[in-house]
């Protein structure tokens, strides 16, 4: 044990002698947390800003539908007096081109249908594929439906029937869920900075004390201690996590800051991710930490240069975070046989915190003892690895 935090303590100070490497491991950490809050607020207040606006659309054949367009401007939608759009295929053209985001559309009959008994119709233009529009299109359907709905209504009483005719099922709404649970939509992202974060965090260490080393050629004379190879290897992952549970810490300080600046509660959604919230999860990741140490120093280990273990730590970057991209497409719920899952069952613990729900202790000990232990196959194969002699080559 004498060696292995020998070992530790020296590659820690190497890499803290580094500046430049040491910089990117403080930066790292808070690129995730600010990149995430900026799109939060971007998403939010642009949500609020469309429901709020006075939104301007070109309005073809607005004179046969005044009491239409009245409608439209009780609702703050502001039908342009000045277009460019004649008939249904340049509205469709210009819609396309993203000239305009929704044209509405007034059929030529309109004035002789309305009144009839025959439907009078209308058409809204829009790119179903631009969701920055779907706002906006969802406004002026939602007032052409209830003018549609208003007159029909009138319509009813003026002929003296009952309205109420027309709604023979009444479907009463009753939303379960919470501000805290609602955020989970939002905050489900939040495992994948912490995950990245935590692998990123020991990246250049876990490369540079092997491939690193057996590049510089100063790997040999370190194996020609009096030391085992596995008390060498296992001091460099051991340092390797210190810098993952580093920069684990700095991202999760980072996103309790964050997260408290973030204007949910304008959506129905709040955040219940404060200090306590913050170190359950550390917590419930901190097992993950080995097991990415002794990952990211297996796969240095086959490679002969830094380059090449580079390339392969990006892509084995990737791996811990596939079963959170099914988790969250097949929105799975937290279950006895997934907890053996390293990632995806820190995932679906820390989705639990979120939506303000409590933990069940066999699934956290589960998690946490299933990542222990591939990290310790993990690192065992690692130092099956440097007992060979071909890793001198």
């Amino acid at each position: 044990m004498r060696t292995v935090f020998t070992v530790c303590r020296k590659e820690i100070v190497d890499t803290l002698r580094d500046r430049r490497t040491l910089f990117s491991l403080l930066l790292g950490p808070l690129f995730g947390p600010i990149l995430f809050t900026a799109l939060i607020n971007l998403m939010v207040s642009r949500n609020l800003t469309s429901a709020e606006e006075v939104l301007e659309v070109p309005v073809l054949g607005a004179e046969r539908a005044p009491n239409l367009v009245a409608q439209l401007r009780a609702r703050s939608i502001e039908p342009l007096e000045k277009h460019d759009v004649d008939d249904v295929d340049e509205a469709a053209e210009l819609v396309a081109a993203g000239v305009h985001d929704v044209v509405l559309v007034v059929d030529e009959a309109f004035d002789e249908d309305f009144g009839t008994e025959r439907a009078a119709r209308v058409a809204l233009v829009f790119d179903r594929s631009k969701t920055r529009a779907g706002s906006r299109v969802a406004r002026v359907r939602g007032a052409v439906e209830a003018y549609g709905q208003q007159v029909g209504l009138l319509r009813l009483v003026a002929s003296g029937a009952d309205p109420a005719l027309l709604r023979p099922l009444v479907v009463d709404e009753l939303d379960v869920s919470t501000p805290a649970s609602r955020s989970a939509l939002m905050l489900g992202v939040l495992t994948y900075f912490l995950l990245f974060a935590t692998l990123t965090g020991g990246l250049h260490l876990a490369i540079d004390t092997t491939a690193g080393e057996r590049e510089r050629k100063s790997l040999e004379p370190l194996l020609a201690l009096p030391v085992s190879r596995a008390s060498l290897l296992v001091g460099k992952m051991t340092a390797t996590v210190c810098y993952m549970v580093a920069s684990l810490a700095l991202t999760l300080l980072a996103f309790t800051i964050a997260l408290g600046q973030l204007p949910l509660e304008q959506i129905g959604m709040s955040s219940n991710f404060g200090a306590a919230t913050a170190a359950l999860a550390f917590m419930l990741l901190l097992p993950f930490a080995p097991l990415g140490a002794a990952l990211m120093t297996a796969v240095a280990s086959f490679s002969k240069t830094y380059r090449e273990a580079q390339t392969y730590g990006t892509f084995v970057l990737l791996v811990p975070t596939l079963p959170l991209a099914f988790a969250t497409m097949l929105n799975i719920e937290p279950a006895a046989n997934l907890m053996w899952i390293p990632s995806l069952s820190q995932h679906l613990l820390i989705t639990t915190l979120i939506k303000d729900q409590p933990l069940v202790p066999s699934f956290v000990a589960v998690s946490a003892l299933s990542s222990l232990a591939f990290g310790l196959l993990l690192g065992w194969l690692a130092v099956q690895l440097y007992r060979r002699e071909a890793i001198l080559g």
